[in-house]
């Protein structure tokens, strides 16, 4: 990639094609509708046994150099992905998005119905919701609490206990508002969008608002403009402001205080909503350009532009490096606070594999998850080079895309209904 830089002040994501079914599905993201649309669950229970089926366990040949290294596993070597700590059948409803799957408080939680946790070390059964988690909305995270739209449909927003399940916060926006959804929260407040019903009980337009996540109150909320959907949300939260993206290629910040538009822009077709944050810049992919924005006021600070027309997969910022892949399968490493590049490898390409799409880290490994293909799955690379060590995919053929998630012990890849925990 070719820096850019736009001003003099440095202190401060295979081309993208059609969506894929899963993919609209996921961003169509509601309710009802998409609850009909879902296959059958398996139930996830206690007394369901590891899954030790070669096919469900087993890794690629070798895709790059390095040696796996972790604790408490039979890690794979010369190149081969390590076998699974455990492998349990999963109640999940996922569309793909990065928000379906997450690790905290000792346990791992997959989207879907019912809503169960498995224990992060043995995979066994904590705690389970029969109702589950709402299609289309996320298992939105703080510190300490979960946040989930109510299954009941009934207007309601509930915060629960990671690691018990108990329920400890629940608030309402009112009769006159429907679906409720979680997309972003803070220290102080839970962020939702929902329908403004009309008095025949359609709904035209949406509103955003913000909760305490103490009292429940209503903080503020705000009527977004007519054409604006409440679909297709992805959102995070920077300091005073709050950062989301929608159906409509819309990307906008809002004052956290007031709920007050701060500035809006429009994103390219190839964009689908995807961003990251760090500090005050909002980092986004436009075609074949990254182009990093300043929170206060929109202005660009630097941009990043892909060689020979490939174009920008979705970013990810972890532990103060932005990781992005392009679709030559170009895999860089970026200073995200001045689109320096710190390496660049060609790895993913030299081995014939897909591009990530969603990453986490844990030690000095990174580790990416990749839209189905025989190719994919998820990928662990040198966090440092960006060499491929090993690729785990279960063979499954299941036409969901790959979500991983890690507690820092363990990595848990999801794939369709099944969820593996692999050694880091």
């Amino acid at each position: 990639m070719v820096r850019r830089d736009s001003g003099s002040d440095d202190r401060t994501p295979g081309a993208f094609g059609a969506p894929s079914r899963r993919r609209v599905l996921r961003l169509a993201g509601g309710g009802l509708a998409l609850a009909a649309l879902t296959a059958g669950t398996v139930g996830c229970d206690e007394d369901s046994v590891d899954v030790e089926d070669p096919g469900s366990t087993g890794g690629d040949e070798p895709k790059g150099g390095g040696k796996g290294s972790g604790d408490g596993g039979d890690v794979g070597e010369k190149g081969q992905a390590p076998k699974p700590l455990w492998t349990k059948p999963a109640s999940a409803e996922t569309y793909g998005d990065n928000d379906e799957l997450v690790a905290a408080g000792g346990v791992v939680i997959a989207s879907g119905s019912p809503l169960a946790a498995l224990d992060a070390a043995t995979g066994g059964q904590k705690w389970s919701l029969p109702g589950g988690a709402v299609p289309g909305a996320p298992l939105l995270l703080s510190e300490d609490t979960l946040y989930l739209a109510s299954s009941e449909y009934d207007g309601s927003v509930i915060g629960y206990t990671p690691a018990s399940g108990k329920e400890t916060w629940r608030s309402r926006l009112g009769k006159e508002y429907r679906q409720p959804r979680p997309i972003a929260v803070d220290e102080e407040q839970v962020y939702v969008i929902a329908e403004i019903l009309e008095e025949d009980g359609s709904s035209k337009t949406n509103v955003i608002a913000a909760l305490n996540s103490t009292t429940g109150r209503i903080a503020w909320k705000e009527q977004r403009d007519v054409g604006t959907e409440q679909n297709g949300i992805h959102a995070a939260v920077r300091g005073r402001h709050l950062v989301y993206t929608d159906f409509k290629k819309n990307l906008t910040v809002r004052d956290t205080a007031s709920g007050g538009q701060v500035w809006t822009h429009k994103t390219t077709r190839t964009n689908y909503g995807f961003f990251t944050v760090h500090q005050d810049l909002v980092i986004v992919p436009q075609g074949n350009v990254l182009q990093a924005f300043n929170l206060a006021d929109g202005k660009e600070k630097w941009s990043l532009k892909a060689s020979d027309g490939a174009l920008c997969r979705e970013p990810a910022v972890l532990e103060d490096v932005l990781y992005v892949a392009d679709s030559a399968r170009t895999m860089w490493a970026v200073d995200p606070r001045t689109g320096r590049q710190l390496w660049k490898s060609e790895a993913l390409a030299d081995a014939g594999l897909q591009v990530p799409r969603q990453y986490v880290k844990a030690g000095d490994t990174l580790y990416g998850a990749t839209d189905l293909d025989k190719q994919g799955g998820i990928i662990a690379m040198d966090a440092r080079t960006g060499a491929v060590r090993w690729t785990f995919n279960d063979k499954s053929g299941d036409y969901h895309a790959w979500l991983v998630a890690t507690d820092g012990k363990r990595v848990f890849a999801l794939h369709g209904k099944k969820l593996h925990a692999l050694p880091v």
